[in-house]
């Protein structure tokens, strides 16, 4: 029995290994914490310039396609014009 005794484990004694690695990973996870804040911020500050800018390019592509059918209008009515000029 004395071998039982020995070899057993106390129910509030928690082994040293254990307690070390619980120790280590919150301080692996308590330093990393900072790092991982700034890499988040900085994606989110990337993301939302990618999107400025590609709402400044579809702008531009809405302006370009009103700009065509300005252009195109205005020489179907200079042409149109022509027309009457020579045509009395």
């Amino acid at each position: 029995m004395t071998q039982e005794s020995e070899n057993s484990t106390e129910p509030d004694k928690v082994n040293p290994q254990i307690t070390d690695s619980i120790t280590q990973i919150n301080a692996s996870v308590l330093a990393i914490a900072p790092a991982q804040s700034m890499g988040l911020v900085y994606q989110t500050m990337a993301h939302s310039t990618s999107l400025s800018m590609q709402n400044a390019v579809t702008t531009q592509n809405g302006m370009q396609q009103i700009n065509s059918a300005v252009v195109a209008t205005a020489c179907q009515r200079i042409m149109a014009l022509g027309n009457q000029s020579v045509n009395p």
